[in-house]
């Protein structure tokens, strides 16, 4: 045991607790899921579905729902997504296989987000759907099919999205149709991972330095109701790991997801000279769980390069920050993904790095730090009402003489609620 070793927990994962919730609402009976995080992003896919006529059972402040399919799908809904493209982009495939007429709308954020990547490959399957206002962008109208199934598809993306995937996914397994795709890398699995553990005819995995997956046709007549547990969420426990780092202080996080596709955080931070000890003690809806324990040390700049985005994409900004108090210079590259997320995230976070005393450099498709282990930040952070962005730059409030103001700290709430409290606990001032 590492003498003054804290033990924490993090709320649900985020990325499966939306998978689960639109899942559930596709079984046969009632599902029951269990360790949901009482996010914004969450509320707003539960919201959405409880439109549709789907009954969802979760009280306020609470941790379980209770999911009912609905006896007759809602008709001309009218879906606010709020500021959750995971929302906005799953439940597109959603309502495309279900051939219902809704109208979708999201936040101004979530408005300034693409939605191409997922409406060209459904219009490819027969979905109709239209944009509003401007191309690519929401409100998007979904119209009823005329007549008939989607078609099946057989697709190559140019990129590596969980979203667009499970996307596709949704809208096959509800329409009843077969579904292939490949990927040029390797993307989030959770979605696979899930239908596979709950016995439904799809193959997925490795190929070729990407991946593929195949869902037979009928795949939906195997959905039977199911109870699951949500993991601890790896994006937020890096945030909590992070601040245990800059305050010098070892961490252990436990009941955490070790999903393969979500650990590469864990292997930046060894490659910066953090001890990191990863212990898996079970498997829960198919996602292996266990702890995660951290040794602070001092930190060394790390490189970051584009076939590693798609594995990093909600702890780059933190990345950014462990770097701006690292020895050398931390380069981040190939991330041109991160200018369409809640904000510019690329934009952002060299804004913010500057605005407290750090040097780094934004780049298009990235950005350069010049690491300082000495320094002591201090200044106003402008987070563009960005979750990651606020979160990251939190994590810096722990160094002892820092001075760090954000102008929105209640934009965590849309993932993590309780960041604020949990990250001063990790850094040894709860």
């Amino acid at each position: 045991m590492i003498p003054g070793l804290l033990e924490m927990r993090v709320p649900g994962d985020k990325s499966i607790a939306h998978r689960a919730l639109m899942i559930a609402a596709l079984a046969r009976g009632e599902s029951t899921i269990e360790g949901l995080p009482d996010a914004k992003d969450i509320r707003s896919t539960a919201l959405a579905l409880g439109e549709l006529g789907v009954g969802i059972d979760w009280p306020e402040g609470g941790y379980t729902a209770r999911v009912t399919p609905a006896s007759t799908w809602s008709r001309g809904a009218s879906l606010e997504c709020g500021n959750s493209g995971t929302t906005a982009r799953l439940l597109a495939g959603l309502l495309a296989g279900l051939g219902l007429p809704a109208r979708m709308d999201g936040d101004e954020s979530l408005r300034a987000r693409p939605m191409d990547r997922v409406v060209y490959p459904l219009q490819a399957m027969g979905a109709r759907i239209q944009y509003l206002d401007s191309a690519d962008r929401l409100p998007l109208q979904f119209e009823e099919r005329a007549s008939g199934s989607l078609r099946v598809l057989r697709y190559r993306s140019r990129i590596s999205s969980a979203q667009v995937k499970t996307a596709l996914l949704f809208a096959a397994l509800a329409a009843g149709v077969e579904f292939e795709m490949w990927e040029p890398g390797r993307s989030r699995d959770h979605t696979e991972r899930m239908l596979s553990y709950l016995g439904l005819p799809l193959a997925f995995g490795a190929e070729n330095g990407g991946s593929h997956l195949l869902l037979k046709a009928g795949a939906l007549e195997a959905l039977q109701p199911f109870d699951v547990r949500i993991p601890g969420d790896q994006s937020s426990a890096a945030f909590l790991l992070a601040s245990a780092i800059l305050a010098g202080r070892p961490l252990r996080v436990v009941d955490l997801c070790l999903n393969p596709t979500r650990t590469g955080f864990l292997e930046v931070l060894e490659e910066m000279g953090v001890e990191v000890e990863i212990e898996v003690t079970g498997e829960w809806g198919g996602e292996p769980i266990g702890a995660v324990s951290v040794s602070p040390a001092p930190l060394e700049g790390a490189r970051i390069e584009a076939s590693r985005v798609p594995g990093l994409v909600d702890e780059l900004p933190l990345i950014a920050v462990l770097g701006a108090r690292a020895r050398g210079t931390t380069e981040i590259s190939g991330a041109g993904e991160l200018r369409v997320k809640e904000s510019d995230r690329l934009s952002a976070m060299a804004e913010s790095l500057q605005a407290i005393g750090a040097t780094a450099e934004e780049r298009p498709d990235g950005m350069v730090i010049s690491g300082d282990p000495q320094l002591v930040p201090r200044g106003r952070v402008r987070t563009r009402g960005d979750h990651r962005v606020a979160m990251a730059m939190g994590t810096l409030t722990v160094i002892p003489g820092a001075e760090v103001e954000t102008d929105d700290p209640e934009c965590v709430s849309v993932s993590y609620p309780g960041f604020w409290r949990d990250s001063a606990t990790a850094g040894g001032l709860g």
